[in-house]
């Protein structure tokens, strides 16, 4: 299998722009086969990289959470960084104007809330608008292209669309970047000039999952493949006070806050794709910082059964039916939400998201079908 980065530096694939003014939007999670940055392979075989984009998190990809990204030099190759979580969140006709071809490679992990997906959707809009080829160069999909593991609920862009989900996809996706570029162009952006360079040998039926080692974080919080297959549903926390593993060494894996009676709350869930043990610990940042948490931790995930959304809507669901006193939605401030509020909506894209998880609502999780239908002529595997 080679990534679309691998495609364009073993192959002539892209001899054609290889002496055009090149931006690429990256990080340090970005790497070829031989694990060597994607930026620097590039520059190595002799592309004309001018400039660099980075995303949430920056170019290291060790940015906290959230946190205002600044321009800066890349000190490994020496180009401008245009910081694409600062002060904007869009390319500029300034940030364009040397550059004749755009490309993209950053590694995504499959969920909506995940900032990198929404990253793109604004360099295709910056593209569009100025007649900046782009070009991404795909990558796997780690948590898995089976469409029928997707779910939902699908996005309200009426009342829910944010940085953290813009437009109305499923939470997890089961697509690759490079499909759901093609399908935003389509419905979103026709103008753009796009490419795709693919994935070889990756198949949705012999191959939906990758075993991804070693792993290299696309994220701080990421930090292990199973915190990935974890995230779309333990990602849900962060929209109510229940600590969702930072400020630990298990982001994502873990979950717990001060009033919680770990057996209870596991002997109230009813999950068999993943262990449930009790858990104590005190993170060192972050929510109860300090504070000693009782929790769960998430242990011998079954991938080719879990279904995290599920799990993470179940979790909060009994969270707020056992502890009806204590649980709140929290305010979960970012350089793209500086107030944090409605924060839980966003991210599972329904308004009035808590009254409804209080209320025991049963959301549209189960969109296989409906998503298939809708995104098929767009994919490539």
């Amino acid at each position: 299998m080679q990534n679309g980065i691998d495609q364009v530096l073993t192959t002539p694939i892209l001899a054609k722009i290889k002496n055009s003014r090149l931006g690429l939007v990256t990080n340090n999670a970005s790497k070829s086969a031989e694990g060597e940055f994607s930026r620097i392979s590039l520059l190595k075989a002799g592309f004309n990289l001018v400039k660099l984009f980075s995303p949430e998190h920056g170019i290291s990809a060790k940015g906290s959470d959230g946190a205002f990204q600044q321009d800066r030099i890349d000190e490994k190759t020496e180009l401008p960084i245009v910081s694409l979580y600062g002060s904007a969140i869009k390319p500029s006709d300034t940030n364009l104007n040397d550059i004749d071809v755009l490309l993209f490679d950053i590694p995504d992990i499959g969920c909506r809330f995940y900032t990198y997906l929404w990253t793109l959707t604004y360099v295709m809009e910056a593209c569009a608008e100025y007649g900046i080829k782009l070009i991404v160069l795909d990558r796997p999909n780690p948590t898995g292209i089976d469409i029928q593991k997707c779910e939902g609920p699908y996005l309200n862009e009426d009342s829910c669309s944010s940085f953290i989900g813009r437009w109305s996809i499923p939470i997890r996706h089961s697509c690759t970047l490079g499909e759901l570029a093609l399908y935003f162009k389509a419905l979103k952006i026709p103008s753009l000039d796009l490419e795709i360079i693919s994935v070889s040998n990756y198949s949705r039926w012999s191959n939906p999952f990758i075993n991804i080692s070693p792993w290299t974080p696309p994220s701080p919080a990421i930090r292990t493949q199973n915190a990935a297959y974890l995230y779309p549903g333990l990602g849900l926390l962060e929209g109510i006070n229940i600590n969702e593993g930072r400020g630990t060494d298990n982001p994502f894996t873990v979950c717990g806050a001060p009033f919680i009676d770990s057996q209870y709350v596991i002997h109230n869930l009813d999950f068999d794709a993943v262990k449930m043990q009790p858990i104590e610990y005190i993170p060192s940042e972050g929510l109860y910082s300090g504070e000693k948490c009782y929790g769960i931790k998430f242990t011998e995930i079954r991938e080719n059964h879990l279904m995290p959304v599920s799990l993470g809507i179940q979790l909060l669901q009994t969270m707020i039916k056992l502890y009806p006193e204590n649980i709140k939605q929290r305010l979960y401030k970012t350089n793209v939400n500086p107030s944090g509020a409605n924060h839980l909506d966003r991210l599972i894209g329904v308004p009035h998201s808590f009254e409804k998880l209080n209320n025991q609502y049963e959301f549209e999780i189960n969109i296989q079908t409906d998503w298939e239908k809708k995104i098929k002529p767009f994919l490539i595997y």
